[in-house]
């Protein structure tokens, strides 16, 4: 076999078992969008307030960030595979238990579970598929979960977008008589499944298989992974990730007890991807675009559009992270971020107000604010929704790399608490021109943030970080 065949063959293993891992993400982006068609019909069959329907969306998200801040331990411990597989096992009974739940209490509980599951997915990805990546491919193939995650989004808009159009509307009964919401959760079942028979099928992460003294094994997956002689890679993953103990969350503490600065660094990432306010236009774009003049029909046209959009840019930035590397896509990321939102800010702020107290967009104003926010995603798309994932799964050493995962993803799943329950009250008291302003705001900080305290990591060995 050539060199080149090798290395073609090499490629295209690494990529089917990235590919297996981000099925996490996916799962990850259908399970938080699949809610958005069934929030209403919820609402009515359980007789639930206001209070009691927005639990049941964003409990969900904290029970990510529970998933997230455990599944670091759970993946050192037992292996990144068999975290897979029960996070899989978690978004199968979640599926199951949500669309046959019997009151708002126990749909809150499935989704928890299914909350919990999303979590565990969003730090395990990740760290697999850098710790499995050719340093030359890592920053593409890491980009895949974030591809997975807004591929997920826009299948659950689609399903819920058919499920409704099909039966009438979401309360209505679908096949056999049951209600169209209900199947809108199980359309997750088959992805679950799939997830969990993927992840049987990898190989456990070489550098999990070194840190349990397993290194035959390693140097098995390693041949497959770069090709050639791998015993020098071998040695290098010793020295970084051999110790006598398991790794624990004091590894994150510098010697005066604080946190260690990569590791708030990583948090300063998380929580601005999620304070650019980019979750408000997933989980309320159709009640946004109603907000200003649109219909329903014309709104949930829009949201799958926008979903669209969030594809074709993460794309565009798996081209472009190892050419280009993380830190020149954030940048501009930020600066288009700024420029889109403080439009948004302006024309929703400045909008006359109808009778019920919205934002009567006339003339070119409703044209400029779709353009804004479509450019808006767009700018997301290419830089902080990827590049995030991508820096969170290298940016940390291979002794800290799971638990400071873990602390990240958790802290980033809060911030998408705050921001989604804090958007309805913060749009009902003080419109939706101050709620842009807030995340114009978190978009300029971003910028200042990636320029004075993010390092490029484009072609660095993990071993090196």
């Amino acid at each position: 076999m050539t060199t080149t065949t090798r290395r073609k063959s090499s490629t295209f293993y690494v990529i089917l078992i990235a590919g297996a891992a981000a099925l996490g993400g996916f799962l990850f982006g259908f399970d938080t969008a699949i809610i958005n068609g069934a929030v209403g019909a919820i609402a009515k069959a359980f007789n639930a307030n206001s209070v009691l329907t927005g639990l049941a969306v964003s409990l969900a998200l904290l029970g990510s960030a529970v998933g997230a801040f455990y599944a670091g331990k759970i993946a050192d411990r037992y292996g990144r595979v068999k975290a897979m597989v029960a996070a899989s096992v978690l978004f199968t009974i979640s599926a199951i238990g949500s669309g046959i739940a019997l009151g708002i209490w126990d749909f809150i509980f499935w989704r928890l579970l299914g909350g919990i599951a999303v979590g565990a997915a969003s730090v395990i990805a990740p760290a697999y598929i850098a710790e499995c990546s050719p340093s030359h491919l890592r920053g593409r193939l890491g980009s895949l979960q974030q591809l997975a995650i807004v591929v997920g989004i826009f299948i659950a808009l689609l399903c819920d977008y058919f499920i409704a159009v099909s039966a009438g509307s979401a309360e209505s009964p679908f096949l056999f008589g049951i209600a169209a919401w209900r199947w809108m959760f199980w359309t997750e079942i088959p992805p679950a499944l799939l997830y969990g028979m993927s992840a049987l099928m990898i190989p456990e992460s070489p550098r999990y298989l070194v840190a349990q003294g397993r290194e035959p094994e390693a140097a098995n997956v390693l041949t497959k992974i770069l090709g050639g002689d791998v015993l020098t890679k071998i040695e290098e993953i010793r020295q970084t990730v051999l110790r006598e103990r398991e790794p624990r969350f004091s590894d994150l503490l510098s010697r005066n007890g604080g946190l260690l600065r990569i590791v708030w660094i990583g948090i300063g990432l998380s929580v601005l991807q999620q304070f650019v306010g980019i979750n408000v236009i997933f989980y309320y774009s159709s009640v946004l675009w109603q907000a200003v003049g649109f219909s329903e029909q014309s709104s949930l046209t829009i949201t799958v559009i926008t979903g669209a959009v969030n594809i074709i840019t993460t794309l565009i930035a798996i081209a472009f992270v190892d050419k280009f590397g993380r830190k020149p896509l954030l940048i501009l990321g930020s600066i288009g971020m700024t420029l889109t939102l403080g439009t948004m800010a302006y024309i929703f702020g400045n909008a006359p107000l109808d009778a019920a107290g919205n934002p009567n967009l006339t003339g070119s104003a409703g044209t400029i604010a779709l353009i804004a926010a479509n450019l808006y995603v767009f700018c997301f798309g290419f830089s902080w929704g990827p590049v995030v994932w991508v820096l969170l799964g290298e940016m940390f050493n291979n002794k800290i790399r799971a638990a400071a995962l873990s602390v990240a993803a958790a802290m980033q799943w809060v911030a998408n608490f705050l921001v989604s329950t804090t958007f309805p009250p913060i749009l009902k008291n003080f419109g939706l021109g101050s709620a842009y302003g807030l995340y114009t705001i978190a978009a300029a900080t971003s910028f200042f943030f990636i320029l004075f305290f993010i390092k490029e990591t484009k072609g660095i060995e993990l071993e090196d970080m």
